[in-house]
């Protein structure tokens, strides 16, 4: 099951333009791995996790999220920059 709270709904339609529907899209799309982050800073238990893939109509979106048993928790979803790009490309298989 896909969750997003309120703050996060807010945060990721105003700031980044990005669809509930979109989110969906993209994990139906994703066709690499899912990596963990393991920065200091963004280390969360159940381990903070991402992926980038594209939505339907073609834009490439990261998602990030913590599963949390049958939960998927968004922790937030945008378009990504070019060095996480390199990164996802490099470590997604």
């Amino acid at each position: 099951m896909l969750s997003i709270s309120e703050a996060v709904q807010i945060k990721i339609v105003t700031r980044h333009k990005v669809s509930e529907a979109e989110i969906h899209e993209a994990f139906a799309n994703r066709d690499g791995g899912i990596l963990e982050d393991t920065r200091a800073e963004n280390k969360t238990m159940p381990p903070t996790l991402w992926f980038i893939a594209e939505t339907y109509k073609g834009r490439l979106l990261k998602i990030v999220f913590i599963q949390d048993g049958t939960n998927t928790i968004i922790k937030t979803a945008y378009e990504p920059n070019r060095e996480e790009i390199r990164i996802y490309d490099k470590y997604k298989d």
